[in-house]
């Protein structure tokens, strides 16, 4: 039987969202990456509890009263074998409501079948939104290929987060396991955020090398935002955290990239950094809002 989410989370009763949390597993113990570039990513960012259950995850958000944004990437093209299951991640995800959002994802080289994905994960499964890697999906989002997806998404409405910027995917590997960098440069997604400017779209991460570029489009286009996981706050580009302070005050989200970095350490570091109380807010949890259309509760 199929499980539609429906979201419990008591907005005002929350501290934060977590805008970037990831499923390595679904209930079959099946990891969404092979072997080497999941222990290369799991070197790079040096993460111990590695491959967490939904339901923990859950745990973890909930003892830390915050919610989260749960997502896997299908890559099936580029990886050779299928994603976890979208079905068993939206289950997790709804029997955890109280504290899990659940985004789809398809893989946009399946041309027509991830159109008709999209709009299933949307109608039947109830996704708040999808994840993309550009760079570990294997292609350019900037590309007219791939407009029809894009035009699907505008129209149901639902934000996308796009990985940009560096990878731990294929670190160390020779080639880097032949993902290639350049399709995670935002520019590409100043193209998509033009020609769709009913689509919300979330750019993952701190874009190294290209913040410059990133903190641009986000000022240009008032349907592009950031979102700061993947990096300890420690490591924040200067301009990252200078715009953050005052024109990107509305368009930054929190986001910690776990199981990689835990929402303690993320926090921790956060609260070094030279910001304004009030942007602080914007940042944890009432931009998040806003782009998820979540309700106070």
């Amino acid at each position: 039987m199929t499980i539609r989410y429906e979201s419990r989370v008591a907005v005002d009763a929350i501290t934060a969202i977590d805008m970037h949390v990831h499923v390595e597993v679904d209930g079959g113990g099946h990891k969404s990456m092979p072997e080497d570039l999941f222990e290369a990513s799991a070197a790079y960012f040096k993460s111990a509890e590695r491959t967490p259950s939904i339901d923990r995850i859950a745990q973890v958000y909930r003892e830390a009263n915050m919610a989260a944004v749960l997502f896997t990437v299908d890559a099936r093209t580029a990886l050779g074998h299928e994603p976890n299951s979208i079905e068993d991640l939206v289950a997790g995800a709804a029997r955890n409501s109280d504290v899990l959002i659940p985004f789809g994802s398809v893989d946009p080289r399946t041309g027509e079948d991830a159109l008709k994905g999209a709009r299933y994960q949307t109608s039947e499964l109830g996704v708040r939104g999808f994840k993309f890697h550009p760079s570990l999906q294997g292609f350019d989002p900037s590309s007219q290929e791939f407009y029809p997806l894009w035009a699907a998404l505008e129209e149901l409405g639902l934000p996308a987060i796009f990985h940009t910027g560096q990878n731990g995917m294929g670190a160390g590997l020779p080639g880097g396991r032949g993902i290639k960098l350049r399709y995670s440069n935002p520019m590409l997604l100043d193209d998509v955020a033009a020609d769709f400017p009913g689509l919300t779209i979330i750019m993952a991460h701190p874009s190294v090398p290209w913040q410059d570029e990133a903190n641009s489009i986000a000022t240009h286009k008032a349907n592009v935002y950031i979102d700061l996981s993947g990096w300890s706050p420690k490591y924040f580009p200067a301009s990252l955290v200078k715009m953050s302070n005052s024109v990107l005050s509305h368009k930054v989200l929190f986001g910690t990239d776990y199981p990689l970095i835990t929402p303690e350490k993320w926090l921790a570091a956060f609260a070094e950094l030279p910001l304004k109380d009030e942007v602080r807010g914007l940042i944890l949890k009432d931009n998040a809002v806003k782009v998820l259309g979540l309700v106070g509760t």
